[in-house]
């Protein structure tokens, strides 16, 4: 009977939609911007793929953007977070209130440009 109610007055029962991987836009997102320099599509998508374990394992925005810097031999924290999110918002889009909770917690620490 409520079900009856609720679609008489128009009220949408269905579910939300689920989020789903994009791996085509992660390779245009990651391979057309420069700084990465990975060989082939299967190495940005390893890669990219390899993130999304990490932060499913429990591995935080922090230690994420740090290995990224080294993996890359970068300072740059905009070029390590670009590439963790297009992972995330691409790859594994069910993880992205994991990232963004971790990154909410996780500063990183301040430099000393001085």
């Amino acid at each position: 009977m409520a079900m009856c109610w609720a679609a008489g007055l128009g009220v949408a029962t269905a579910q939300a939609p689920h989020a789903h991987a994009d791996p085509v836009a992660y390779l245009v997102n990651v391979t057309v911007r420069p700084g990465y320099g990975f060989p082939n599509a299967d190495a940005a998508l390893g890669y990219g793929y390899g993130i999304c374990d990490k932060l499913s394992g429990g591995e935080g925005y922090g230690q994420l953007i740090g290995d990224l810097q080294a993996d890359f031999h970068t300072a740059d924290d905009y070029q390590a977070s670009y590439l963790i999110t297009q992972s995330v918002n691409e790859l594994c889009p069910a993880l992205i209130w994991r990232l963004r909770n971790s990154a909410a917690h996780d500063w990183p620490p301040p430099r000393d440009d001085g």
